[in-house]
């Protein structure tokens, strides 16, 4: 079976690319530096060719509210546009547990954007959506920074190995449509504050983490479970304490997955106004 990765040469795109081929199956990496750019449509036509599934985890180059949405909303439009051409029959887009929850912020305005897309257009679909990753915890402490010290809501969530991301998203898009919602998490709860401190700690990283109930992820305010998937979620098979072990870990940073990369901006210009 062909299935294009659109964005498959970033974190969970090259996993995926390489599971699927594990697989058997013709995967393809498309993405700008393979000549396929969703923005303007460019090599579209001739990578979906043939293709039965399209899964999308590409992001956004630019995280200003308004950038953001017409990246969603433009590449989104023009991948189903394509696609209904191609006669695909299985559109899987990777987005955020909590998402529509999370309507303050901008970014997952566009990300609330983007699945309406999906879910009007005539083409099958399954929505993914995943926690944070691992290995963006550390990245989270880089951005969460007030003065000299680390500050985070003590809510809980459910992060997971970037791996195991790739694996749920693969096990989806290889299935049949769902034509709705798939949550998938870590093993594990913690509270982000504590899992923070942890993830430091094990990179010898001195900085003191606060629990701070007015620290906002990604500009928007969080409940106590906003971001963690419901009952049925699908979970992964690693825990922390394993992952902490694995040469993923011993990166001090990764990219991140979407959540993580809006926290980075949404911080970034809070921090700039408070200034």
């Amino acid at each position: 079976m062909k299935i294009v990765v659109i964005g498959g040469t970033g974190l969970i795109g090259s996993k995926l690319v390489n599971k699927l081929h594990e697989q058997g199956h013709e995967a393809v990496a498309a993405a700008p530096n393979t000549g396929v750019n969703t923005l303007t449509g460019e090599g579209l036509a001739e990578v979906l060719k043939g293709a039965s599934v399209v899964i999308d985890v590409s992001n956004s180059p630019s995280w200003e509210d308004a950038a953001v949405l017409k990246f969603f909303e433009t590449s989104t439009r023009n991948l189903l546009t394509y696609e209904a051409a191609a006669k695909v029959g299985h559109h899987v887009a990777l987005s955020v547990v909590g998402t529509d929850r999370l309507s303050e912020s901008g970014y997952f305005r566009a990300k609330i954007a983007q699945e309406k897309l999906i879910t009007e257009s005539s083409i099958p679909y399954s929505i993914v959506h995943a926690t944070q990753f691992f290995e963006f915890l550390k990245g989270l402490a880089d951005i969460s920074m007030v003065g000299d010290k680390v500050h985070l809501p003590s809510v809980l969530f459910q992060p997971m190995a970037a791996d195991d991301v790739a694996s749920g998203v693969g096990k989806i898009a290889v299935g049949q449509p769902v034509n709705g919602i798939v949550e998938i998490g870590g093993p594990e709860q913690f509270r982000v504050d504590e899992l923070v401190r942890r993830r430091l700690a094990s990179l010898k990283d001195p900085r003191e983490v606060v629990a701070d109930p007015n620290a906002r992820y990604a500009g928007a305010k969080l409940s106590e479970r906003t971001l963690v998937p419901g009952n049925n979620a699908r979970l992964g098979a690693t825990r922390f304490e394993t992952w902490l072990t694995q040469p993923a870990a011993q990166l001090p940073s990764a990219h991140p997955q979407p959540a993580g990369v809006a926290v980075v901006a949404k911080e970034k210009e809070t921090q700039k106004k408070a200034s």
